[in-house]
């Protein structure tokens, strides 16, 4: 056969091969989903992602007739969701709602990570940014921050401090570098069982994401001392940033995101992102980000992996900085 006409008969084949793998795959991501979806949060019930990930799967579960399973895996700073979901079929159906966490604080903050926080999966879109504020009990003895510190200086190693994710720990990390002061850290599973021993006098004070705390500071039982971001917080408009209360330079957020196994199908991974920023738009979440002092936040995949990227070189720089050796 002539070389030309046989170039032009492997194109061609080549080309209509490619088609059919689209046209399957299109195909397929056609029927998503036919089965229920586990959506999996690496924290405990109640947390701020969990809150979010219950928002979002009700609006999942209105808009494709399927059951959307919200599953809680919490501990190990939230490797044991990320690893389980980094193992499991790339077909749609396990997706991870997380947070900076998992994503890029700890890659900085432990040795070795059972999970590859960019090479495992497949970014989907973010969903929210927040910050934190800085509480102790409603009775306790501190009532702005000056009142803390000092004290924390006058008795270095006796005040404590409680998180249950790297965001609230290097927030406090944080504080502690800047006012050069010496305050135990005390590690838990979740923010939502820190807040518990904070409000049962176990713990001196957090570093809390606003979705978890600011119902507790509505109800009276925490006392905020400061904003963690750079602007006051529009549900706390009264309480200072901890930049304006003399902590120089203080600066703390925290952003959800959705992120699938790496492989899922491009078709398919497209038509999750498009379920999960529709739901951004629903009852649910509005109320959630209305209630936490969270703003919306959605990206493309490409946005979402360079603002990971980014992210992780900043954690970096800030767990360097803090002077906390990765266990």
């Amino acid at each position: 056969m002539n070389p030309i006409i046989t170039f032009i008969v492997r194109l061609a084949a080549s080309m209509l091969a490619v088609l059919g793998l689209a046209w399957t795959a299109s195909a397929h991501a056609a029927g998503y989903p036919e089965k229920p979806v586990t959506f999996v949060v690496p924290f405990g019930a109640g947390s701020a992602t969990d809150l979010l990930a219950r928002a979002l799967s009700a609006s999942l579960t209105q808009q494709t007739g399927q059951a959307v399973v919200v599953e809680n895996r919490p501990g190990a700073s939230g490797m044991i969701a990320a690893h389980h979901v980094a193992r499991a079929a790339p077909d749609g159906y396990t997706v991870l709602i997380t947070t900076n966490t998992t994503q890029a604080a700890n890659p900085h903050l432990f040795k070795t990570l059972p999970y590859d926080p960019v090479a495992d999966f497949t970014p989907l879109t973010g969903l929210g940014r927040g910050g934190q504020v800085l509480v102790v009990k409603a009775d306790s003895p501190y009532r702005t921050v000056d009142d803390l510190i000092r004290a924390a200086k006058q008795a270095p190693g006796k005040l404590s401090f409680g998180s249950g994710n790297s965001s609230s720990r290097i927030a406090g990390e944080m504080l502690k570098q800047l006012t050069g002061t010496d305050i135990v850290w005390v590690g838990y599973n979740s923010n939502p069982n820190a807040l518990n021993d904070l409000l049962g006098g176990h713990i001196d004070m957090m570093v809390i994401d606003t979705v978890t705390g600011l119902s507790q500071i509505e109800a009276g039982r925490l006392r905020p001392l400061g904003a963690s971001t750079q602007e006051r917080l529009p549900q706390l408009p009264n309480v200072p940033t901890l930049d304006e209360a003399g902590i120089k330079g203080y600066d703390m957020g925290y952003w959800f995101a959705a992120y699938v196994p790496a492989g899922t199908p491009a078709p398919i991974a497209a038509t999750l992102r498009q379920l999960l920023v529709g739901a951004m738009g629903s009852d649910g979440a509005r109320a959630f980000f209305r209630n936490s002092a969270t703003q919306a936040w959605t990206t493309t995949s490409a946005e979402l992996n360079e603002f990971q990227a980014a992210d992780i070189q900043k954690w970096g720089r800030v767990i360097k900085a803090a002077g906390i050796a990765p266990e």
